[in-house]
């Protein structure tokens, strides 16, 4: 396991942060490229030793503190027999949520075997995976999951999803399942800690995020105490209850619309991620370096003791065209100007 990233789950204070990024192994990198020429994204899913190859790229390329599971957030809709393809376009779902297609829906205990295939993989990346550095996974949000489940995409303002609300409890009722069992597979093969990636949730209002996902999450936060993290795309501070902050969760990541340094005094328990803003990681020379150091000068005048719990992330995922030397640089500034 990574020091640094057990210290953050349990916000020892420490001088350096640990570092990973949302979309670490992806199409920036050319490790990632040179695999998906030879295979298919589904095969760099589906095989563990494959899976387990993309996830330690990054890793053995950036120096990353963690290793993330490499899959997909939407294989348990594919579990539950919504079908699944990849494209250029994206992904395709075989059919859409639907009053009669919550009938159609296969049983969560049947959807699971076919994600056993994550517990493999991250069996393979722990393997090969280098001492001293750790080892997460990862699902989707229950309501980032409903999204696409009734849009086949996540674009825009989800208005056909929130016009079918009425389906929610009644897919949660085989989705929440399926997610607890999955969390509870990666944990039994080797992850130190799951997160759940919430990219839709933002587009919800604060009254129907605490309404409506807010006790879906809290089912998995609890199931698992200090094992599960939560991230979401564009949640304001008044999506958070003090109930939920309170939950037991083993951190939660926050995107670059948010002032990092107050979060630690928002959530009083486990890691605060983020947040470098993405789109910034495209920056050119000096002026990459400048943002970087006025993102970091409010975080580094901080005692160690109060940004106990940082992990050092972006406001999301890393973007598709990021040159690989301004990630490199990002690690190195970050371990220097901050021991």
């Amino acid at each position: 396991m990574n020091e640094r990233f057990q210290n953050a789950l349990a916000r020892r204070p420490q001088a350096v942060p640990p570092v990973w990024l949302m979309r670490q192994a992806g199409r920036y990198h050319s490790h990632y490229a040179g695999l998906r020429r030879q295979h298919s994204f589904m095969d760099l899913c589906l095989r563990p030793e494959l899976a387990a190859e993309v996830a330690l790229g990054p890793v053995a390329d950036f120096d990353f503190d963690v290793a993330i599971l490499f899959s997909d957030l939407l294989f348990p809709l594919a579990g539950l027999g919504m079908g699944l393809s990849y494209g250029e376009d994206g992904p395709k779902l075989g059919f859409h949520l639907s009053p009669r297609a919550l009938g159609q829906l296969k049983p969560w205990q049947e959807a699971l075997e076919s994600l056993r295939f994550q517990g493999q993989a991250l069996r393979a990346t722990r393997e090969r995976l280098p001492q001293g550095k750790s080892l997460i996974g990862f699902v989707g949000g229950p309501f980032t999951l409903f999204a696409y489940a009734a849009e086949g995409e996540h674009r825009g303002g989800l208005a056909s999803a929130k016009q079918q609300l009425g389906l929610w409890e009644g897919f949660m009722a085989s989705l929440l399942p399926l997610l607890e069992a999955n969390i509870r597979l990666q944990l039994e093969a080797g992850a130190e800690a799951v997160m759940v990636f919430d990219t839709a949730a933002g587009e919800l209002s604060a009254s129907l995020f605490r309404r409506l996902a807010a006790p879906a999450l809290l089912r998995l936060a609890r199931a698992f105490p200090g094992r599960v993290g939560y991230y979401s795309k564009g949640a304001l501070p008044s999506f958070f209850s003090p109930e939920f902050l309170a939950a037991p969760w083993a951190g939660m990541g926050f995107d670059h619309r948010w002032d990092l340094a107050a979060c630690f005094s928002l959530q009083g328990r486990g890691f605060v991620q983020g947040n470098f803003d993405q789109a910034l990681l495209l920056a050119e020379g000096a002026d990459f370096e400048r943002e970087v150091e006025a993102w970091l000068a409010p975080l580094a005048s901080l005692s160690h003791q109060e940004r106990a719990g940082w992990v050092c992330g972006l406001g999301h995922g890393v973007l598709p065209k990021t040159p690989e030397r301004n990630v490199r640089a990002l690690v190195e500034i970050v371990r220097r100007r901050c021991s």
